[in-house]
């Protein structure tokens, strides 16, 4: 089944999201990866025109959030994925609340390994909070 309208596709919206993350300062796709719980390449599938993946609704806030979108690119964003997807934003399950929270690590000198030490210390943060929500109170 197709809900999308005739001629409306995710990369519609996903030029938007990707023009907004274009003019935004480095490292945003980083902090959005680690604010949707997610890795680096996810982003890049989502921010992507190329890839047909819908962006998952429960992901839409905080893409605004962590990328800084303006009234105006919220709304075009919100038109072209209404288009491509009726009434999936209502359907959507709302995404956890995130917080943040800060480790001060040594500077390695090196951008290829800081960068490695960042992915490691997230994808640790992602599989702790795993953890601890499987315990039983």
């Amino acid at each position: 089944m197709n809900d999308a309208a005739p001629g409306a596709t995710a990369a519609d919206y996903k030029r938007v999201l990707q023009e907004v993350c274009d003019n935004r300062p480095s490292g945003t796709r980083g902090r959005l990866a680690i604010a949707l719980g997610t890795n680096r390449s996810f982003v890049s599938q989502l921010v992507n025109p190329v890839y047909a993946m819908p962006i998952p609704a429960q992901h839409l806030e905080t893409i605004f959030e962590v990328c800084h979108f303006s009234p105006a690119e919220r709304e075009a964003f919100l038109a072209a994925y209404d288009r491509a997807h009726p009434g999936r934003r209502d359907a959507g399950e709302p995404s956890a609340a995130m917080r943040v929270i800060s480790l001060t690590v040594p500077d390695l000198g090196n951008a290829r390994r800081n960068q490695a030490v960042d992915a490691m210390m997230a994808e640790t943060a992602r599989q702790l909070v795993r953890l601890v929500a499987a315990l039983k109170d």
